[in-house]
């Protein structure tokens, strides 16, 4: 791996958190994802269930994970398998884990090739009474490619009708939502690289240069910061772009005058980052750019400000659509008695602001945690209000991570340029 090795207690930790909130005599099972087909004999680089490496650190295809803390005999109560290697793996596909490396890194001692996993599971399942199996149940998931996990959960049941089945995805919402140090330090590091690849861009950007290149840029910085790739599709988004909120086309060439919205984050060690940025192609903002600039600033930082414990997402979310509909008053967008008379169902401000302001931050960039949850000390957010004015081509988006702590937040982008003189002078430096 391109990434420093995480330490095992973190995974080690992991599961211990897990095992408490089964019920007795409880098996989970935990699937790899699959290495996705693209054409003829080609694939897609392979990205890990991210439930899968929180309980084990197991990067590689083909892995399994079971838990059974009341199994009878001790060294079943944790039990990896993985693919077994060959000469002729190792030619075509390089490395793959060994038994000890495997133990190494996710702390669990019974670790079995894959081609095992047949004999041992059935012995397993009689002996328990629950069987707690995988789904992606995150909310905005859309279920077009059957999973190892979903393929197991039919033949499973097929096999043992009369157990008693359980959902394992909302522990695992519950237990993601709160991030270890271990975690923190790897989004932090994500962040700092991704700060680098920022301000690499500030220096890059100019008039006649091309989204692709930007973006390009990015990337570079990212790979030679051990990162393997983006956690996400960037968004490189110049002028008219900069109000499509999902941009990812990256193929407009920037022009003078034209603000440039970057959304980008760097994937390290399988942890997200996830920053948006606007800055000005020639170096200078307009005064109505930097008008509508400076009223998204002032957004986010008083909804920085609420991202402490005991808050609500939907209290948080309403609270700042209220600063929101001022600042869009202020900038003319908004008739304040329009606003004063307008239908609660259909707020005005939803011309110019149409999602949300916060996300939660971690394995996956949209990742697990409760909206009906109350903010928790080790929760990571994003803060990302926009203002969307597509009549005067002005797309602004300011984003940064924030760690939740019981004495208020960390900004783990607080050495990111947001300010416009910061922006300003660098680019023109």
């Amino acid at each position: 791996m391109k990434y420093a090795p995480l330490q095992s207690k973190l995974f080690v930790k992991n599961r211990k958190n897990l095992s408490k909130l089964l019920n007795p005599e409880s098996l989970v099972v935990f699937h790899s994802n699959d290495i996705t087909p693209t054409s003829a004999d080609g694939v897609r680089p392979f990205i890990q269930q991210t439930d899968l490496f929180y309980l084990s650190g197991i990067d590689q295809e083909e892995t399994i994970l079971l838990l059974f803390p009341d199994c009878l005999e001790e060294k079943h109560r944790e039990i990896l398998f993985i693919k077994e290697t060959s000469e002729l793996i190792a030619i075509w596909e390089g490395h793959k884990h060994t038994k000890d490396e495997a133990q190494e890194i996710s702390g669990i001692k019974s670790v079995y090739w894959l081609s095992e996993f047949d004999n041992i599971f059935p012995m397993l399942a009689f002996e328990a009474q629950n069987i707690y199996l995988n789904t992606n149940e995150h909310a905005r998931t859309i279920p077009e490619v059957e999973s190892r996990d979903n393929r197991f959960l039919k033949q499973c049941k097929e096999r043992f009708p009369l157990h008693n089945y359980k959902r394992v995805a909302p522990l695992m919402q519950y237990l993601r939502a709160i991030k270890s140090e271990y975690e923190v330090d790897a989004i932090q590091t994500a962040c700092d690289i991704t700060e680098k690849a920022f301000r690499r861009v500030l220096g890059f950007v100019k008039p006649g240069v091309w989204e692709f290149e930007v973006e390009a840029e990015i990337i570079h910085e990212f790979i030679r910061n051990r990162s393997r790739r983006p956690a996400y599709d960037s968004i490189i988004a110049s002028g008219a772009s900069s109000c499509i909120l999902h941009y990812i086309t990256n193929d407009k060439q920037c022009q003078d005058g034209d603000l440039l919205l970057m959304d980008f984050g760097c994937e390290y060690a399988n942890y997200a980052a996830d920053l948006t940025r606007t800055i000005p192609v020639n170096g200078k903002f307009s005064q109505r750019q930097k008008d509508v600039y400076n009223a998204v600033l002032r957004v986010q930082k008083k909804a920085i400000e609420m991202l402490v414990p005991g808050n609500y997402l939907k209290d948080y979310q309403k609270e700042i659509s209220l600063v929101i509909e001022k600042e869009l008053i202020d900038l003319d967008l908004l008739d304040a008695q329009k606003v004063k008379d307008q239908n609660p169902d259909q707020p005005l401000y939803r011309k110019y602001f149409m999602h949300g302001v916060s996300h939660h931050l971690g394995l996956d960039v949209h990742d697990y945690g409760s909206t009906k949850r109350k903010f928790e000390a080790g929760m990571v957010l994003t803060c990302e209000p926009g203002i969307y004015i597509r009549e005067e081509n002005i797309g602004i988006r300011i984003e940064n991570n924030i760690l939740i702590t019981k004495d208020g937040n960390v900004d783990l982008m607080k050495n990111i340029p947001r300010e416009v003189e910061e922006i300003e002078e660098i680019m023109n430096a």
